[in-house]
């Protein structure tokens, strides 16, 4: 009996053992994500021994029959029975999805129920927002609540837009762009302007023209001048019309003079700067010597020079401003054309910059550098600087044309892309889920779990709706964006992150690339690329660089959908006259758009730089634009294009053609993103 204690203790200890290590085994296991397989996941939520690896394979589960929005709300119940336990905040989650369900199957009680336990047992957690909206239905001062400690919520913004013109000024703090937003905030400017202060007036007339509304900024403004940040607004929105640059460039000047030391000065002298006419030159003569002095003042002047010598002192003094990569560009462009080739090797292989340039801007001046060199006869020296572009950036156009150049791109220099057989764009969109690391734990966890939605709202109240956001946070809201259907605004910060990105960042550049050019309605556009036998990685190229993948969007042209169809275009390839909401269909806009661009390409004889240059500018502008180039230096043919949006665009689409031709770009490999941290919430 006296070893009766120390056998207990024994087995006590022994049992301890065993129960810890089996905790380490199963934690050793490999996660679960997106792309485990369904059956795997039904296993796991019926019988594994975990009950958070039970409660994880549920809301995958959850996410892959449907998410919060379409699944069937009996089996959603099904799935979340008795996962809100713990204090995890997965279980709010559990509580809020369940509440939903509950209100579709309408059962209300149910679900006050469970909206109050969550709301009392994670009062900090984002997921409350969506309980103090639903029950501050009938009770005013949940939303209240609500607007004061989730302001950037997505929960506090439909509030704010249901609080109509009393929801105006939030919404011009926290969400200028969220759906029903714009007209909350003209009708608390135009109907109750004598009632707001010159600050609130000045806020929502700033909202206003960042939303295009230029008249009815300026009506809510009056006739006394904006803070800064709006009166950049206005001429930013004026500048979109060419008959009021005169007066945008008037309101820049003015700016620049009562404010010569704010950021938005300085973004007045890069406007000021952009090549519009000889008036912008002028103008800038207008501005305080401060201004005149910085790098977007002097960089516009060389540009205006013939002397290479003023570009180069420029780009000397000011090698990290984007002001100087332009410069640089431009004058490159320019010497290229006149076949002045050592003069693009003096600009573009000046020392100052090396380094300098973000990668996709460093890919541009690599390109061209071989291509100089080539023309000056140094072959072996222009294969060596193509061969270093494909290895620090494989995708895009001048990766497409750096493989041409080297013969690596089969039969691409026709087609516009690999010419080696690929798994299709429903089949590589499907396998590009990849870890967020957004450098915030529990987004990235809601991320793995299948939850982009609510990902993208604990984002939000993280950065608090910021615009101020590092390339690697801008990579971050891109992808969320697109986790959540929002191609439009995901794609433009892509875009600006691969812009921004630092020269040193070629890891990042490379998973932008992958993103950039991950494919939305990827099965629409094969089955329109097999119907009118198109290239699909072609039709899904012009789409993204049309419409960013967005079926809704329509131009001030009024062209519409997915591949941004003209109305009277759509019905001459249908045979039939076709409704703007007909056209909005992601399937009937993509087979309509694949015909069109066929006959395009049929009558250019399969060339992709003319059918691409004519779905922009229209093939009779386009046969006016023949010549020798085009077959002896494509690549300058596109440079000479003379309309600066279709020479861009035409690089655009040939890029992203490149780029999704294939699952990957020759010399791709699979990079992960650096974690980063989100701004801290204001």
């Amino acid at each position: 009996m006296r070893r009766l204690p120390l056998l207990l203790a024994l087995v006590c200890a022994g049992s301890a053992g065993v129960l810890l290590l089996g905790r380490q085994l199963l934690e050793l296991r490999p996660a679960l994500t997106p792309r485990t397989p369904t059956a795997a996941l039904g296993r796991s939520w019926r019988l594994d021994p975990d009950p958070l690896r039970r409660r994880e394979a549920a809301l995958l589960l959850l996410q892959r029959s449907g998410g919060s929005g379409e699944s069937d709300p009996q089996r959603q119940r099904q799935l979340l029975r008795h996962q809100g336990w713990g204090r995890d905040p997965l279980a709010a989650l559990v509580l809020k999805r369940d509440a939903q369900a509950a209100e579709r199957l309408g059962e209300q009680a149910g679900a006050e129920r469970l909206w109050s336990q969550l709301l009392r047992r994670f009062p900090e957690d984002p997921a409350s927002a969506d309980a103090l909206y639903a029950l501050g239905r009938n009770r005013p001062p949940l939303r209240r609540e609500l607007l004061e400690r989730f302001p950037a919520h997505p929960a506090a913004l439909a509030a704010a837009v249901e609080a109509g013109s009393g929801g105006a000024l939030h919404l011009a703090r926290w969400g200028e762009r969220w759906p029903g937003a714009a007209g909350v905030m003209r009708e608390r400017c135009l109907s109750n302007r004598p009632a707001l202060t010159a600050d609130e007036r000045d806020r929502l007339a700033g909202s206003l023209a960042r939303l295009g509304e230029l008249k009815e900024a300026q009506a809510c403004l009056g006739a006394r001048s904006g803070s800064s940040s709006t009166e950049l607004a206005l001429a930013r929105d004026l500048l979109r019309d060419p008959s009021q640059e005169a007066a945008a460039e008037a309101r820049l000047v003015g700016l620049a003079r009562r404010h010569p030391s704010s950021p938005e000065a300085l973004e007045a002298v890069r406007l000021l700067g952009e090549e519009r006419s000889a008036s912008s030159l002028a103008a800038l003569a207008q501005l305080p010597a401060s201004l005149q002095a910085t790098a977007p003042a002097q960089a516009r002047r060389a540009l205006a020079s013939d002397d290479p010598r003023a570009s180069l002192a420029v780009l000397r003094r000011w090698p990290g401003d984007p002001a100087s990569w332009s410069l640089q560009w431009e004058q490159a462009r320019r010497a290229a054309l006149r076949g002045a080739w050592d003069q693009v090797l003096l600009l573009l292989g000046e020392p100052s910059l090396a380094g300098a340039l973000p990668p996709v801007l460093e890919a541009r001046r690599l390109f061209w550098l071989g291509l100089a060199e080539w023309e000056l006869g140094r072959r072996s020296d222009a294969r060596r600087r193509w061969e270093q572009l494909l290895q620090v950036h494989p995708g895009g156009y001048y990766g497409w044309r750096a493989a041409v150049r080297l013969g690596q791109a089969g039969e691409s220099s026709r087609d516009g892309g690999p010419a080696a057989a690929h798994a299709g764009l429903a089949a590589t969109a499907e396998a590009s889920w990849h870890p967020l690391e957004s450098g915030e734990p529990s987004i990235d966890r809601l991320w793995r779990l299948g939850q982009p939605l609510e990902a993208w709202e604990h984002w939000r109240v993280h950065t608090g709706g910021s615009n101020g956001l590092s390339p690697q946070q801008l990579l971050v809201e891109g992808r969320l964006r697109r986790g959540v259907g929002d191609h439009w605004i995901g794609l433009g910060q892509l875009e600006l992150a691969s812009l921004r990105l630092p020269p040193d960042q070629c890891r990042l550049a490379r998973v932008l690339e992958r993103e950039l050019h991950t494919p939305a309605y990827a099965q629409e556009l094969e089955e329109a690329s097999r119907q009118e036998g198109v290239h699909a990685s072609l039709l899904a190229a012009v789409a993204k660089q049309e419409s960013r993948f967005s079926p809704s969007v329509r131009s001030p042209v009024g062209a519409v959908g997915l591949l941004q169809l003209m109305p009277a275009t759509a019905a001459e390839v249908a045979g039939e006259p076709l409704s703007g909401s007909q056209l909005e269909e992601p399937s009937r806009n993509a087979t309509l758009g694949a015909r069109y661009l066929g006959q395009l390409l049929a009558r250019w004889q399969g060339d992709p730089l003319l059918a691409v240059a004519s779905y922009n500018a229209g093939p009779g502008a386009v046969a006016g634009w023949i010549d020798a180039r085009l077959q002896q230096q494509p690549e300058l043919w596109v440079e000479a294009i003379p309309y600066p949006e279709t020479r861009l665009y035409v690089k655009k689409v040939l890029g992203n053609r490149w780029s999704m031709g294939a699952a990957r770009p020759p010399g791709y490999r699979e990079f992960s993103a650096p974690a980063v941290s989100p701004p801290q919430p204001r």
